[in-house]
């Protein structure tokens, strides 16, 4: 490599005696170099991969086209620079520079291709059984923070930073952030053990505790966010979640969800007719899970009427609003045409005659 260099080098001597239009020549030489690389990936390599039916190989292309591209150009800058002999100082802040910007755009790839490598890790579960889609955020989120360190280390050593200094301070500084902190740590520890334990995953409806009923579209660091039926984003620190009672729609053997369709109908009824007319109607609806099959349930004797419960399953819990109203407007209509009476509370009044004279009533008597 230093043969060649040095090989360049007098080939631009000979071209150009003038250091500046040398550093000119390698700057404009490199860029060359890194387009006719672009043309090669972006036209020949690229559009013959995209001919193959595997993504992974797009994927990769993707993450490091850019990287390398800007890595030549940075590299002919970086000659470009000791061409011109700088003083140590400016020299040193140029070259740090440089390799900073490359640092970062390396440490961006080198995330995202680490984020490749778990998803398709996580999709043979008999394999890798620690990485699994419910633990795949864990994960994730982990590697970007083990990328994140590295890419700081490998940046005080371009800048020549000490480091001791900073690790015998480690201490007192961490103690000084726990308690200044102690809540955003809180939270971060929580993530963690949310991630870890796996109450719910990615696209769960899940209710809190307090009411709050979503579908789970972020789980980070620090917070994990519903999006609710209203399509209203709802952020909950992870220490709340926690320490409440999460009710999982969505979790259990399967996603299935069981919906209740609450209904009475008048003493006197044929229930034999209404639980045929029930199960007929929930058959009748598209949405309603043939596997398990509706089933009804006859549940109480209530003041004025006999209690019933349709029960049905649904792909999912988000569409358990749509079909109980689905569901409802089925059983009232059908049974109007059967002619099955759902009975609403009466009240009875009788007023007993008061003597003649007083304009008082003495008394009422109420029954329900």
């Amino acid at each position: 490599m230093d043969f060649r260099k040095e090989q360049l080098l007098e080939m631009l001597v000979q071209i150009a005696p003038n250091r500046y239009v040398q550093a000119l020549l390698i700057i404009l030489l490199f860029l060359v170099v890194a387009k006719v690389l672009d043309v090669i990936f972006t036209r020949v390599i690229k559009g013959w991969i995209e001919k193959t039916k595997i993504k992974l190989d797009d994927q990769l292309i993707d993450i490091f086209h850019k990287p390398v591209f800007l890595s030549i150009i940075l590299f002919g800058l970086a000659l470009a620079t000791e061409r011109l002999a700088f003083n140590d100082t400016l020299s040193f802040i140029t070259l740090s520079g440089l390799k900073t910007v490359a640092v970062f755009f390396w440490t961006f790839a080198a995330a995202r291709f680490l984020k490749l490598l778990l998803n398709l890790v996580s999709r043979d579960e008999s394999r890798f059984k620690l990485v699994q889609t419910r633990t795949l955020p864990l994960f994730s989120n982990l590697l970007v923070l083990l990328v994140t360190g590295l890419s700081i280390y490998v940046l005080f050593l371009v800048w020549n930073i000490d480091l001791t200094a900073w690790i015998a301070s480690a201490g007192i500084l961490g103690l000084a952030i726990s308690f200044a902190a102690k809540d955003t740590l809180a939270n971060l520890f929580s993530g963690v053990f949310i991630m870890a334990d796996s109450p719910y995953k990615l696209g769960d409806f899940i209710v809190l505790d307090s009411g709050e009923r979503g579908a789970v579209t972020n789980i980070g660091i620090r917070s994990t966010r519903l999006l609710t039926r209203d399509d209203v984003e709802i952020t909950v620190p992870n220490s709340i979640m926690g320490n409440t009672k999460i009710i999982n729609e969505a979790g259990g053997r399967h996603e299935k969800f069981r919906i209740r369709v609450k209904v009475g109908v008048a003493y006197g009824s044929d229930i034999d007719k209404v639980h045929k007319v029930l199960l007929d109607v929930a058959k009748n609806i598209s949405d309603v899970c043939k596997n398990p099959e509706p089933r009804v349930r006859f549940r109480s004797f209530g003041e004025s009427s006999l209690d019933h419960e349709l029960l049905c399953w649904v792909t999912k819990p988000v569409l358990r609003g749509k079909i109980l109203h689905q569901l409802n407007t089925a059983v009232y209509k059908r049974f109007l045409k059967e002619g099955i009476q759902i009975p609403f509370p009466q009240r009875d009044v009788h007023v007993l005659s008061a003597p003649v004279g007083n304009a008082d009533i003495d008394s009422y008597e109420i029954e329900k």
